[in-house]
C-alpha cells in the first residue's frame, strides 16, 4: 500500500486492564491475538504509566510528565477542589500546547495520523484530535461510556450528567442518537472506524500513526450473552483462587520472578468471598464472567487489525504496541463519599442489575477490589494507588524489522514507562523533537527516553540507576531511583509516612526499608522534593480524601 520506508506505527490502549488478564501474562482469559503479538515482539514487566487514566494518556502523546502536560490531576476530581486547582499551570484538564504532542510532530514530517476510541484529553472542540494533528478520529471524548447503545435521559429529555455519550468525529460532533448504529459494542465500533480510517484513500501512500484506544475493559461491564457463557462457571472458586492459579502461570512464563512475596489483599468491602452468601457469590462470579468476556472481545478485534496489516503487506514496517492505561479497576472511588453516592443514585435509577440482566446494555456493574487484586498480583493494590498494582502495567512491542531473531517472544524486565513511548516513535521515524520551539509557541523537551537501542539490542538498559521517576495522583506519591521506591499514601488509605521499598527484591513492597536505610529514604524524599519543583506539581495530601 505504500513503498516509504518509514515505519508505520500502531498504538493499541486497553482501558483498566489488569496485569495479568491476558494469556500472555499469566490470565485464563482467551487473548489468542494479544499472544500472538506477544509471540512476535517483546512483553516488558517492569513498564510503568501513572495510576488513571487521562494522566497516562497525557504522558504518552506528550513523552513527558502529566503535571506539565495538563492532567496534574484528573480532571473530574480537580473540578470538585478548585481552590487547590483551578488555574495552576498543568492543571488545565486537557492535553496543553507546552508540549507538542505526537500526532502534530509526525504530521510535520508526512505522517497521516487517525485515532479511533477514547481520548480523555479535553470535551472542548479546541482540545479535539483534530487539533493535535489527527487527520482523521472517531472518538469518545470523555473517560467512560456505554458500550451498548443505551444513553439514558431525564425527565426533561436530556441526557444524563453520567457518562455522557459525547462522540466526535473528524471534528464534528457526532448525534448519538440518529448516528450511533442500533447494534453499537464500544470495541467492534472503534475497531470498523479504525480499518476505516487505516484503509481510507486519503491516507494516498503516506505512513501511519494509528491509535486504538479501547473504553474495554472500563464499568460497567456489558458483553454479548453469548461471550459471557463461555465463561460460565470459570470465576465461581472466587478471587483468591484467581489470584494463586494467576500468579502460578506468570511464574512459569517468566512473567514474574520466582520467589516474590505477594503482597497480601486488602479490601474496603465489608466481607470477604467466604462470607458471602451463595447468591451473592453467583452475581460477583457472573461479573467476573462479564469482564472475562469484555477482554476476549477486545482481544478478538486486535486479531481483525493484526490480519488487515497482513494483508496489506505492511506488518513487517509496522511497529505495534499494545498497554493498558493503568492498574485494575478497584474502584476505589467507592471509599469517596461523594462519588459513590452520585454512582449510587444514577445507577439505581436508570439500570436494572437483576442477575438475570447482568452484562446487558442497561446493567451497570463493575467488580470488586478483592478482584482487582487477582489481576494486578503479586503486586499491591490497584489503580488509583501509587503503589504497584496501580502503575505497574503489561507492555507488548512488535516490530518484525528491528527486533532481533534471538529476542522474538522474549521477557524483559527493564525499567521503562509510558514517557518512553513518544520518543522510541520519534527515533524509528528519524524525527528530531522540536523542543523549545514548535508551531510558534514555547514547548517543553521530553522526560522519557528512546526504546530503540533497547529493542534493537544495541543496548543492556534504557534507564541508568540514576534515572529519578516520580508519580503523584489523588494524594498519593511516589519517587524512584534505581531499584529504590519511596511511598507515600496519606490517611485513611496508608500509613501517612512515606515508606520504602527495594523493587529488586520486593516487587510486592511488602517490606518497608525505611528504618533500616534512612539514608536512601532521605535521599529519595530530596528527590521528591526537586520533582515537585520541577513539575509544578500541587500536593493535596491534606484535603483529598
Amino acid at each position: 500500500m505504500t513503498n516509504s520506508k518509514k515505519p508505520n506505527f500502531i498504538i493499541i490502549v486497553a482501558d483498566d486492564l489488569g496485569f495479568t488478564d491476558t494469556a500472555a501474562f499469566g490470565g485464563e482469559i482467551a487473548t489468542p491475538n494479544i499472544k500472538r503479538l506477544a509471540d512476535s515482539g517483546l512483553r516488558f514487566t517492569d513498564f510503568h504509566t501513572a495510576s488513571a487514566c487521562s494522566p497516562t494518556r497525557s504522558m504518552l502523546l506528550s513523552g513527558t510528565d502529566n503535571h506539565i502536560a495538563g492532567l496534574g490531576q484528573m480532571h473530574e476530581f480537580a473540578q470538585r477542589i478548585p481552590e487547590r486547582f483551578k488555574g495552576k499551570p498543568g492543571y488545565e484538564g486537557y492535553l496543553n500546547f507546552k508540549v507538542a504532542a505526537l500526532p502534530e510532530i509526525l504530521k510535520d514530517a508526512g505522517y497521516y495520523n487517525f485515532i479511533s476510541g477514547k481520548w480523555h484529553l479535553g470535551l472542548s472542540p479546541e482540545h479535539w484530535p483534530g487539533k493535535r494533528g489527527f487527520e482523521k478520529s472517531f472518538t469518545l471524548l470523555p473517560g467512560a461510556g456505554n458500550h451498548f447503545k443505551y444513553f439514558p435521559k431525564d425527565d426533561k429529555g436530556e441526557y444524563l450528567n453520567f457518562q455522557l455519550p459525547l462522540f466526535e468525529e473528524n471534528g464534528r460532533k457526532v448525534d448519538a442518537d440518529s448516528e450511533i448504529p442500533e447494534e453499537y459494542y464500544s470495541s467492534d465500533y472503534f475497531t470498523d472506524k479504525f480499518l476505516e480510517q487505516l484503509e481510507s484513500k486519503d491516507r494516498q501512500g503516506r505512513p501511519f500513526l494509528g491509535l486504538l484506544t479501547y473504553t474495554a475493559p472500563h464499568w460497567p461491564f456489558q458483553a454479548p450473552a453469548e461471550i459471557i457463557a463461555k465463561y460460565k462457571g470459570v470465576y465461581d472458586d472466587g478471587p483468591e483462587n484467581l489470584r494463586r492459579e494467576r500468579l502460578t502461570n506468570a511464574i512459569k512464563l517468566g512473567i514474574i520472578p520466582k520467589g516474590v512475596d505477594p503482597h497480601k489483599v486488602e479490601t474496603q468491602r465489608d466481607r470477604a468471598w467466604k462470607d458471602l452468601t451463595v447468591e451473592e457469590r453467583a452475581v460477583e462470579s457472573r461479573i467476573m464472567e462479564i469482564y472475562a468476556a469484555m477482554v476476549e472481545i477486545m482481544d478478538t478485534n486486535i486479531g481483525r487489525v493484526l490480519d488487515k496489516i497482513t494483508e496489506l503487506g505492511e506488518l513487517d514496517n509496522t511497529f505495534i504496541l499494545f498497554m493498558s492505561d493503568n492498574g485494575a479497576e478497584g474502584m476505589m472511588m467507592e471509599a469517596m463519599a461523594t462519588t459513590a453516592e452520585r454512582f449510587k443514585y444514577f445507577v439505581s435509577n436508570y439500570f436494572n442489575n437483576q442477575i438475570d440482566n447482568l452484562g446487558k446494555k442497561d446493567s451497570f456493574v463493575w467488580y470488586s477490589d478483592q478482584w482487582a487484586q487477582a489481576a494486578t498480583a503479586p503486586y499491591y493494590m490497584y489503580k488509583m494507588w501509587a503503589s504497584e498494582g496501580g502503575i505497574r502495567c503489561p507492555l507488548i512491542i512488535s516490530h518484525p524489522n528491528i527486533l532481533p531473531v534471538e529476542d522474538v517472544g522474549a521477557v524483559k524486565r527493564e525499567f521503562v514507562t509510558v514517557m518512553d513511548i513518544l520518543p522510541t516513535v520519534l527515533d524509528l521515524a528519524d524525527i528530531k523533537h522540536p523542543a523549545p520551539q514548535f508551531h510558534g509557541r514555547n514547548v517543553v523537551p521530553v522526560k522519557g527516553a528512546t526504546l530503540a537501542p533497547y529493542i534493537r539490542g544495541e543496548t543492556s538498559r534504557v534507564h541508568d540507576e540514576d534515572k529519578v521517576t516520580g508519580w503523584e495522583l489523588f494524594a498519593q506519591q511516589a519517587i524512584r531511583k534505581g531499584g529504590y521506591k519511596a511511598l507515600y499514601i496519606p490517611k485513611p488509605m496508608g500509613s501517612d509516612k512515606w515508606q520504602l521499598f527495594d523493587l529488586r527484591v520486593d516487587p510486592g513492597e511488602t517490606t518497608d526499608l525505611a528504618e533500616k536505610h534512612p539514608d536512601i529514604l532521605t535521599e529519595l524524599i530530596n528527590h521528591w522534593s526537586e520533582y515537585v519543583a520541577e513539575t509544578g506539581l500541587v500536593e493535596c495530601t491534606d484535603i483529598f480524601y
